[in-house]
């Protein structure tokens, strides 16, 4: 059965490619950007089923007007795929003010300010699945993404908390957690904070293990995407790419026993 579903940072990478996968099997979408004009291919291609809306994520009320307008269109919002963030490069001491703010106000504002204008939608109707694109550096981290990775693990908590309290309503949340891909995330769609030459030895660490392999091709992501729409019990967490599950494996039993050694400690102080 057809589905309408709103997705937000549909002009390139992951969704442009899952809003045309999208509509090219009948679903319904309505497709966000902050320039219209890269969406005009679809609009061409798919007509009446594409609603393009010119959106910045980072406006509250501009969020909860699209919200309506896309119920008004389609009568229903069926999923809410939170897609739309950047990454911001460079050190935690690097990063302006500025920077800071504006990195968390897109990847976890823009993120929440859409959740919560659709929310009574989706419990009206008694149905619904909201799909966060977080990131696998939501849950492990990199240096000189510090604020991205803040950003994400924001992300994280909310949406877990989040997935508890509206399961009663019929309403499912998952995040997506890809690796790295071949998108332009990296490049054109990043932003880079000043370098201070006491952090070159970081950086250059940090590139030199960005080998061809751990990227993977963003068309792949597709037929698992769709599998978790369709799904009638989907994951509260889903990795995508080969390189996510095993690191995140290996990080979290090096903190177990960290937390294992530091247990005796941890268990005095609760004083009883």
């Amino acid at each position: 059965m057809a589905k309408t579903i709103f997705i937000t940072g549909a002009s390139r990478g992951f969704g442009k490619l899952w809003a045309e996968a999208l509509l090219q099997r009948g679903d319904k979408v309505i497709a966000t950007a902050r320039d219209l004009s890269t969406l005009n291919d679809l609009v061409s291609k798919y007509g009446d089923n594409i609603l393009p809306l010119q959106l910045d994520v980072n406006d509250r009320a501009a969020d909860i007007a699209a919200i309506q307008k896309a119920k008004e269109h389609f009568g229903s919002i069926d999923v809410l795929i939170n897609n739309a963030g950047y990454g911001l490069f460079g050190s935690v001491e690097e990063t302006s003010e500025k920077e800071a703010r504006e990195q968390m106000e897109t990847n976890f504002f823009g993120l929440l300010w859409l959740t919560q204008a659709v929310l009574p939608v989706m419990r009206q109707q008694g149905h619904g699945h909201i799909i966060q694109v977080s990131s696998v550096l939501g849950l492990v981290t990199l240096p000189v993404l510090g604020l991205y990775n803040a950003s994400k693990f924001a992300v994280e908590g909310l949406s877990e908390t989040l997935a508890a309290e509206v399961k009663g309503f019929g309403i499912n949340v998952s995040l997506i957690e890809p690796n790295g891909f071949a998108t332009d995330w990296a490049g054109a769609s990043s932003a880079r904070t000043v370098a201070m030459p006491e952090y070159n030895a970081v950086r250059a660490a940090f590139q030199a293990g960005l080998t061809d392999d751990i990227f993977g091709v963003p068309e792949a992501t597709t037929p698992a995407v769709l599998k978790l729409i369709d799904s009638e019990t989907p994951p509260l967490r889903l990795f995508l790419g080969k390189v996510a599950y095993p690191w995140v494996k290996q990080t979290y039993e090096g903190r177990f026993a960290e937390w294992e050694n530091w247990n005796e400690v941890a268990s005095a102080a609760h004083g009883k």
